[in-house]
């Protein structure tokens, strides 16, 4: 999967923005203004930061060493960085969702509602 594949698979979920909080080069995906993924535009090999549940993670990083790595520049405990090239997509689609899945059970129920209204 490139950048623009994961990109357009971001952005085809409900409630999501895209936007440059950081830097120029740091693409961020936010769903209801929290953050999910992020796409370091000036890495080489391509890749992405996903939330992730930790104890996932660990088992991710183990059958993916070196592909799967803790987060860069993130919550090691929270985030992955996977390389986009080295991963199966369906991999990536699975991990998307789930990122996406995390954040918005943590939304508020308020947050959550005008989720759920959006068309």
């Amino acid at each position: 999967m490139n950048v623009e594949e994961l990109r357009e698979l971001c952005l085809s979920k409900k409630g999501v923005t895209e936007e440059f909080p950081f830097d120029a080069y740091t693409l961020v995906f936010k769903v209801m203004g929290k953050m999910f993924a992020l796409i370091p535009l000036e890495r080489l090999p391509s890749q992405c930061n996903l939330k992730c549940d930790p104890e996932r993670s660990e088992e991710l990083r183990a059958d993916h060493d070196g592909v799967i790595t803790p987060g860069y520049h993130m919550s090691k405990k929270h985030w992955n960085t996977l390389f986009l090239e080295q991963l199966p997509p369906q991999l990536i689609i699975e991990l998307v969702d789930h990122s996406y899945d995390l954040v918005v059970g943590s939304l508020t129920k308020k947050l959550q509602q005008e989720l759920k209204e959006l068309d």
